[in-house]
């Protein structure tokens, strides 16, 4: 179904409160920065998390809760 702009135009005029056209102006610039989001690709950068999180130093040790499995 396709919408003429012509037909949305005269449905927003047929808003009564200046309240409700503001929400519908809202919602139209939700649209357009959702489809904005869409539109432009995200290249990842090889390094841009670096220094967002450390391991522990003990992170290759084996863990206790595997004891029983462990071959002694």
């Amino acid at each position: 179904m396709t919408m003429s702009n012509r037909l949305l135009y005269s449905k927003i005029q047929m808003l009564q409160s200046d309240e409700l056209k503001h929400d519908v102006m809202r919602y139209v610039e939700f649209l357009l920065a959702k489809q904005a989001e869409t539109t432009t690709k995200r290249i990842p950068v090889f390094g841009s998390a670096k220094g967002m999180f450390q391991m522990s130093a003990d992170f290759d040790e084996p863990l206790d809760d595997f004891n029983e499995y462990m071959p002694e």
